[in-house]
């Protein structure tokens, strides 16, 4: 991959401000390229290919609890799974596919897929738990158990 060269001398009669526009633009076209040949757009993949889209989340802990927030834009509450596991929360949520109907004359929505995977601190259980939809936005709050404290060992 060629970088933009500077130039070196300094006429200002010789020098073309578009030659230097086409200069960057080929070392852009040449950057995409790349980035498309080793797929490190997840944003572009996910939206035109068959993976999920990873939604932006808060996490934030309080005393007794931790509320996870996440926006899923167009989905169902029937089509939200959440699940609670060694500490993670797993969100995975779908929008169901609408069947096709005549007369379009362009449809570029299509199947939209979350999936995320949220550690959370220790202590977390799903018993007690409240998730609650609203305007596209999952709050997920947990309790946190207790945590038993050891006791200290005397050395004799």
């Amino acid at each position: 991959m060629k970088l933009p060269v500077r130039r070196r001398d300094r006429d200002v009669y010789s020098w073309d401000p578009f030659d230097e526009i086409r200069k960057m633009q080929d070392y852009m076209e040449q950057m995409f390229n790349m980035e498309q040949m080793f797929r490190t757009f997840p944003a572009l993949e996910s939206r035109f290919g068959t993976r999920a889209f990873s939604p932006l989340t808060d996490v934030m802990e309080e005393e007794n609890t931790v509320t996870v927030t996440t926006d899923l834009p167009g989905i169902d509450r029937e089509n939200i799974e959440l699940n609670l596991k060694d500490n993670v929360l797993v969100i995975s949520a779908g929008k169901e596919e609408e069947t096709e109907k005549e007369g379009y004359l362009r449809k570029e929505r299509a199947l939209m897929r979350y999936y995320r995977e949220i550690s959370l601190p220790d202590g977390v259980t799903e018993e007690g738990a409240i998730a609650q939809l609203k305007n596209g936005v999952l709050t997920v709050t947990l309790p946190k158990t207790k945590s038993v404290t050891g006791k200290r060992i005397q050395i004799e």
